[in-house]
């Protein structure tokens, strides 16, 4: 049984529930993604677990919904490069600026040892209380609510990714314009293909909804689309 902490009122959890725009079934799980293990070594007459479990579970469940979106918006990249993407996004200095954007470290429950410490600002501290928030909406509420919240609290570290063309193939990063301004997926086209069996060059050229956006050549019928690709990403001036 979860026991609610006197240093977090029933109208700051409602407070806090307005801000993420999310109702809890059982506003102790939300309390306790809040409660710091300080809190807890401090008062071991509490009662109150820690964060640190939802952490671990939310840790999992960010992972998994990250790699699932990168999977399906960068079609082109290979394991080693998705695995660099998510790693960019789930890394401590990320999830705390997610923290901050929904005002979470007002709402940590510290000790008196890691409050004077400046514990609400630090990276770790902040990092691990939106993996337990995380943990705790899937306990209750489920793996599609939990799913969203997740997407729309990174919505805006996702959409970065299109700007990183060191990071980003220019398909994916196409991909990911079209996606972003709701318009249909990109369609490539064979428009001709001349030269010798063993050296063949191929012209490929992008429409996007319809309106050829570029062109462009390769030795391959790959390079040829990431060429043209990249002029249409140079005709939309991204």
């Amino acid at each position: 049984m979860l026991k609610l902490a006197s240093t977090m009122p029933s109208r700051q959890i409602e407070e806090l529930q307005r801000r993420l725009g999310a109702t809890f079934r059982d506003p102790r799980l939300l309390q306790q993604a809040l409660v710091h293990s300080s809190f807890v070594n401090e008062m071991p007459s509490s009662s109150q677990n820690s964060n640190e479990r939802l952490e671990f579970l939310g840790d999992a469940v960010i992972g998994s919904v990250i790699a699932e979106r990168l999977y399906k918006d960068y079609p082109d990249l290979n394991e080693g490069q998705l695995t660099h993407l998510r790693s960019s996004l789930v890394k401590t200095e990320t999830l705390a600026e997610t923290a901050r954007s929904l005002g979470l470290g007002e709402h940590i429950v510290l000790g008196r040892g890691e409050e004077t410490g400046g514990g609400r600002e630090k990276p770790r501290n902040l990092a691990a209380a939106f993996e337990a928030l995380v943990g705790a909406m899937l306990l209750d509420g489920g793996v599609a609510k939990t799913r969203a919240f997740v997407l729309r609290c990174m919505k805006d570290q996702l959409a970065s990714l299109a700007a990183r063309p060191t990071s980003i193939d220019p398909k994916s990063r196409l991909q990911q314009v079209a996606q972003d301004h709701r318009r249909n997926a990109p369609v490539y086209r064979l428009a001709s293909a001349s030269g010798p069996d063993h050296a063949k060059t191929f012209e490929i050229t992008v429409e996007l909804d319809g309106a050829v956006l570029g062109s462009g050549t390769g030795r391959s019928k790959k390079e040829a689309e990431q060429r043209a690709a990249s002029a249409a990403l140079r005709e939309l001036g991204t």
